[in-house]
C-alpha cells in the first residue's frame, strides 16, 4: 500500500535545504517496497513522488562509454604515460561535458535515463598494476601508488567539477581493494597481504581520491581481502574507508559481487543473508538483484529498515548533489548542448593526449624521426589497419577513427613512396607461408611494423576472444606469429621501426635486437593514427614515460596469485628489467644539473627544499627534428637507506612535466615533506625515523638499465635526518 504524498510543503524539493535534509525527507515518504526499488543499480521510478527511474551504471574510463557516439580518448594506461596531470584534468572535464549533454538529452527524450546514460561514472580504476599478466591492467594508472593517486585525482576532479554546490558528474574509485587479477579467480580469491603492504601499496591511491579529490563513490571488489568479502569488509569499509578517511559518499558493489557472497565465497547461506551482510558494513548500492531480498532479511531480524534508510541517504545524496531533483535553471550543467559530443575541440584534445602518451623505447642511430630524404616506407603488421587497437576496453564510438595506417597515409609527404600489407596475423600463423612481404620491405628505406596486443588478447573476464585465461595473458611475449614475421623481415636485412600497441608490458626477447626503433603507443584512441604518424615524422617529439616496469620475462616475477609485493614493480624488484618504470626517450637530449638542498641535516619532522636545473641541450641528431620545443618529465625518487623494516628500494615522491626549447634551461623547485620521508611499519602505521636518505632526480626511475638505454644522467644527493 502506497503512502499518500502529504499536502504540506515537500521539503525534498526545497533547494534551500541541505542535501542530507532533503534526502531524509524524501526517504520518510517512501514505503519499504519503494525503498528497495532504489537499492539496485537500475533504481525504479516513484511516479507519485515525481522520482524518475535512474540507472547508476555508467562508464567513462577514457571517454563516455557504451552510450553511442563520443570522443574516444586513449586508454587509461596511455593517459598515465603522459605524466601530465593538467592534461588529464582537461580530458576528464571534456568527458563530463559529454556525459552531461547525453544525460540531459536522454532525460528530455524519455523522462528517465537507462543503462550507461547516467551521471554516476564507474571510473577511474585505481587498482595497482602489480603483474603484467593481468588483462585489466590497461584500465589502471600503472604500478606506483603515489603516481596513481596523483593522476587519478586529476581525473576525478575533472569529472566532478568544482562547482560549490553541485557535482558535474560522480566519479567512482574502484575496485576496493587488493584487486588485480587473476581474472578467472576474482569471484573466489582471498587476497592475503600484510598490514604494511596494504597501507604501503594497495590503499594510498584510494585514500588520495577519498580525502583530497573527494571522490563521490567507491566500488567494492569481487574478491575477499584478509578473509573478508570486500563489499562487506569491516576492515575496508567500516574501519578504514568511513572510519580513518571519513568517506561520506556511497559504496557500490561490483556487478554480481553480492551474489558471490553465497554462491562462491560461501560466507553466507543465501541472498537474504548476503544483502544483510552488505548493508551492515556499508555497501549502499547493489549491481545485481541481491538487495531485492532486503524485506526477507528484515523479516528474519538480520537488519532493520533503518539500515536501508542509512544507505539510501548516501545514494540519494549523490543524486541530489548531481541536481537531479532541482529545477534545470538552478543546475549549471543542464545547458551543455549535445553539440559538445565528439566536437572538434575534444578531438584535438584526444590527439594531444595520444601524442603525449607515445613512449620511445629505442632509437638506434637516430633512425627516427623519419627524414625528409626518405624515399619509401613499408607499412606492415597485424595492427596497422586495426580499429580494435585504438579502443582498448570500456570505450565509446566515433565515426572518425584513425588507424595507424590511415595516420601514416595522411601524413606522408608528396613524393615519398609507401606500400602496405598486413604480413602477419595477430596470433595465428599465416595460411600462406611465402609472401611478397620481405621483398616489398627490402625496396623501402625501412619497414614500420605495427604489432603488439589488442583487446582480443587482454581484457576483463570473458571479454578477450583469443585469451585462454579469461582476459589475462599466459605469456607476456609477443605472439609467435608476430615474432616469426619480424624475424622473417630481419633475416632479409630490413631495417625495422616497431610500433607496439597494448595495455600492458611486452617482453620482447630476441625481437629487441632485431629492430632499430621501438615506439610503445598503447591503445591510443580515435586520433591514434594521426598522433603516432606525427611522432614518427618528427612533428612532435616523444615525451611519454612508462607508468610501469617491463620485465624481461615471467621468470623475473612471483606467482600471479601471490599478492605480496616482494619482487614486484620498480619499488621492490631487484631483477634488471627490460625497460624500467619512468623510462622514455626523446628526440632531444636533456641534462640534469646543480642539485641543491637547503639543509644537509634536517631535523626530524622538518621539510627539505630542493632545487635543480633542467636543460634541453638540443636534438640528438641536429636538424632532423622539426619541433620547436620538447617535453621532459623530471622524476623525484627517495630512498630510505637504513629503515627499521622493509621499505621500497626507492619510491616516487614527485614529478613535473617541463616543456623546453632547444638550449633552454629551467630551475625546478621541490619540497620533500616529512610524510615523504616516512614509511608504513609492520602494523600499517605511518612512521618517521631519523637516518640517511638518498634523493635522485632524473628522467627515469633509479636503475643502471635506464642509463644503458639512454636515459639522462640523474642528479643525486644524500642527506641525514637527525
Amino acid at each position: 500500500m502506497s503512502k499518500a504524498v502529504p499536502s504540506e510543503k515537500l521539503l525534498y524539493l526545497d533547494p534551500s535545504l541541505s542535501f542530507a535534509e532533503r534526502a531524509r525527507d524524501l526517504i520518510s515518504r517512501m514505503t519499504l517496497e519503494e525503498k528497495v526499488g532504489l537499492m539496485n543499480h537500475p533504481a525504479h521510478g516513484i511516479p507519485r513522488l515525481n522520482i524518475p527511474a535512474y540507472n547508476y551504471w555508467s562508464e567513462a574510463l577514457h571517454g563516455v562509454a557504451r552510450n553511442g557516439r563520443a570522443t574516444v580518448f586513449p586508454q587509461a594506461i596511455a593517459m598515465a604515460a603522459t605524466w601530465d596531470k593538467e592534461l588529464i584534468f582537461k580530458v576528464a572535464t571534456a568527458i563530463s561535458d559529454e556525459g552531461r549533454a547525453k544525460y540531459h538529452a536522454a532525460l528530455r527524450r524519455n523522462g528517465y535515463t537507462d543503462l550507461y546514460q547516467g551521471l554516476t561514472f564507474w571510473s577511474p580504476n585505481v587498482n595497482i598494476f602489480r603483474d603484467p599478466r593481468w588483462g585489466r591492467g590497461q584500465e589502471t594508472w600503472g604500478e606506483d601508488p603515489f603516481f596513481t593517486g596523483e593522476m587519478a585525482s586529476a581525473y576525478v576532479k575533472g569529472l566532478q567539477g568544482d562547482h560549490p554546490k553541485y557535482l558535474k558528474a560522480a566519479a567512482c574509485a574502484k575496485h576496493y581493494a587488493v584487486h588485480s587479477g587473476p581474472e578467472k579467480d576474482r569471484h573466489t580469491f582471498n587476497a592475503i597481504v600484510t598490514k604494511r603492504e596494504l597501507y604501503d601499496t594497495y590503499l594510498p591511491a584510494f585514500k588520495k581520491l577519498v580525502m583530497e579529490a573527494k571522490v563521490e563513490s567507491v566500488m567494492g571488489a569481487y574478491n575477499r581481502t584478509l578473509d573478508e568479502v570486500c563489499c562487506a569488509s569491516k576492515l575496508l569499509l567500516d574501519d578504514i574507508l568511513r572510519g580513518e578517511w571519513g568517506f561520506d559518499g556511497h559504496v557500490v558493489s561490483d556487478c554480481m559481487a553480492l551474489s558471490d557472497f553465497h554462491l562462491n565465497h560461501k560466507v553466507t547461506n543465501d541472498a537474504a543473508e548476503s544483502a544483510a551482510l552488505a548493508l551492515q558494513h556499508g555497501c549502499d548500492l547493489g549491481c545485481d538483484h541481491v538487495f531485492n531480498e532486503i524485506p526477507e532479511a528484515i523479516n528474519r531480524g538480520l537488519i532493520t529498515e533503518a539500515d536501508v534508510d542509512r544507505s539510501l541517504e548516501r545514494t540519494l545524496g549523490t543524486r541530489f548533489k548531481l541536481g537531479m531533483f532541482d529545477p534545470e535553471e538552478d543546475v549549471p550543467f543542464t545547458s551543455i548542448s549535445t553539440d559538445v559530443v565528439a566536437c572538434e575541440e575534444h578531438r584535438q584534445l584526444a590527439y594531444r593526449t595520444a601524442t603525449e602518451s607515445v613512449v620511445l623505447l629505442k632509437n638506434k642511430n637516430n633512425i627516427l624521426p623519419i627524414k625528409p630524404s626518405t624515399k619509401k616506407i613499408y607499412v606492415t603488421g597485424p595492427t596497422a589497419a586495426s580499429m580494435e587497437v585504438l579502443l582498448g576496453n570500456y570505450y565509446g564510438f566515433n565515426n572518425q577513427m584513425i588507424t595507424l595506417l590511415e595516420g601514416l597515409a595522411g601524413r606522408i609527404p608528396e613524393g615519398m613512396g609507401m606500400e602496405y600489407t598486413s604480413g602477419a596475423m595477430l596470433k595465428h600463423p599465416r595460411e600462406i607461408k611465402h609472401t611478397w612481404a620481405p621483398t616489398m620491405a627490402q625496396t623501402a628505406d625501412f619497414a614500420i611494423v605495427c604489432a603488439g596486443l589488442s583487446s582480443f588478447l587482454e581484457g576483463e573476464e570473458g571479454e578477450s576472444l583469443l585469451s585462454p585465461q579469461n582476459g589475462d595473458r599466459e605469456s607476456i611475449s609477443l605472439p609467435q606469429s608476430q615474432i616469426d614475421y619480424i624475424k622473417e623481415l630481419s633475416i632479409h636485412g630490413v631495417k625495422i621501426v616497431l610500433v607496439l600497441t597494448g595495455g600492458s608490458p611486452i617482453a620482447l626477447g630476441e625481437v629487441e635486437d632485431m629492430v632499430d626503433a621501438i615506439l610503445f603507443v598503447w591503445y591510443p584512441g580515435m586520433e591514434g593514427g594521426r598522433a603516432v604518424a606525427d611522432v614518427l615524422f618528427g612533428d612532435v617529439s616523444p615525451a611519454g614515460k612508462l607508468p610501469l616496469t617491463f620485465p624481461k620475462s615471467l621468470d623475473q616475477l612471483p606467482a600471479f596469485d601471490d599478492y605480496s609485493m616482494n619482487g614486484r614493480t620498480y619499488r621492490y624488484m631487484t631483477e634488471e628489467p627490460l625497460y624500467p618504470f619512468g623510462f622514455g626517450l626523446s628526440y632531444s637530449r636533456f641534462e640534469y644539473s646543480d642539485l641543491q638542498l637547503d639543509k644537509t641535516n634536517p631535523a626530524l619532522g622538518d621539510s627539505l627544499n630542493v632545487s635543480l636545473t633542467l636543460t634541453n641541450s638540443g636534438a640528438s641528431d641536429p636538424g632532423l627534428s622539426r619541433v620547436e620545443a620538447s617535453a621532459e618529465v623530471a622524476q623525484f625518487y627517495l630512498t630510505d637507506i637504513h629503515a627499521s623494516t622493509v621499505v621500497p628500494l626507492h619510491h616516487l615522491i614527485g614529478f613535473e612535466r617541463v616543456v623546453l626549447k632547444a638550449g633552454e634551461s629551467r630551475i625546478l623547485k621541490f619540497t620533500i615533506t616529512p610524510e615523504m620521508m616516512s614509511f608504513f611499519n609492520d602494523e600499517g602505521k605511518l612512521t618517521l625515523e631519523p637516518g640517511e636518505f638518498r634523493l635522485e632526480v632524473g628522467g627515469c626511475s633509479p636503475s643502471k638499465r635506464g642509463q644503458e638505454l639512454g636515459a639522462p644522467r640523474p642528479v643525486t644527493a644524500v642527506f641525514e635526518v637527525k
